[in-house]
C-alpha cells in the first residue's frame, strides 16, 4: 500500500471506550530510565533503524520533559515485567495557531505482541490521561498502519483533511477497511 500520512481527530474526550488488558499484561507509567525500553520497543516497529536514533529521538523529543513523561508515558509490560508496548498521551500544536491539544504519540507494540488485545487497552490508558489534561485530541499516523487507523475510527477519531493528498488517502483506506469513512 502506498504510504501517506494521515491526521485525524477526536472533538471532545468524553465516553472514551474502556478496555481491560488480557491475563498477565499490566500497564504502568514511565520512569527514570525507561527511555532504552521506549526506544527499544519503537524501534522494533521500524520507527527508527536501531536503538541508538531512537534514543536520540527520545532525548531530543522528550529529554526536557522527563517530569512530564511521568504522568503522560503508559508502558504495557508482559508477565515477566517486559515492556512490550508504549504510547504517550502527550500535546501539541495541530494547527499551528498556538492552540495546545492533546495528542496521541508514539503508539508501538512491539511485532510478536501484536494482535493480542493489547491495542485498545493502551489507547484507552492514554485517552483517560488526554480527557485529564485536554478537551480534545488528535494523532498523525500512514495509511501503512490502516489496521491501527481502523481502531482509531472505532475511538470516534474522524479525518482531517488538510492536504490535496488526504483524499488519496481516505479513499485507499476506504477500500481496504471496507468502510465509508468520508462523509
Amino acid at each position: 500500500m502506498k504510504r501517506i500520512p494521515v491526521k485525524m481527530v477526536r472533538k471532545d474526550l468524553l465516553d472514551i471506550p474502556q478496555y481491560s488488558l488480557p491475563a498477565g499484561f499490566r500497564i504502568r507509567l514511565f520512569e527514570k530510565g525507561d527511555e532504552h525500553s521506549w526506544a527499544r520497543v519503537e524501534t522494533s516497529v521500524d520507527e527508527f533503524k536501531n536503538e541508538q536514533t531512537a534514543l536520540e529521538h527520545f532525548n531530543k523529543e522528550f529529554g526536557p520533559h522527563l517530569d512530564e513523561m511521568s504522568r503522560r508515558c503508559v508502558f504495557i509490560e508482559n508477565e515477566n515485567g517486559e515492556v512490550i508496548g508504549t504510547t504517550t498521551a502527550w500535546y501539541g500544536d495541530l494547527h499551528g495557531d498556538g492552540e495546545v491539544s492533546g495528542r496521541i504519540h508514539w503508539v508501538g507494540i512491539v511485532p510478536e505482541y501484536q494482535g493480542k488485545k493489547l491495542s485498545k487497552p493502551l489507547l484507552s490508558a492514554a485517552m483517560n490521561i488526554l480527557a485529564n489534561n485536554h478537551s480534545k485530541c488528535y494523532l498523525t499516523s500512514q495509511t501503512t498502519s490502516y489496521q491501527a487507523i481502523n481502531m482509531y475510527l472505532n475511538y470516534r477519531f474522524e479525518p482531517l483533511l488538510t492536504e490535496p493528498s488526504c483524499h488519496e488517502a481516505w479513499s485507499l483506506l476506504e477500500d481496504i477497511l471496507n468502510r465509508k469513512i468520508l462523509k
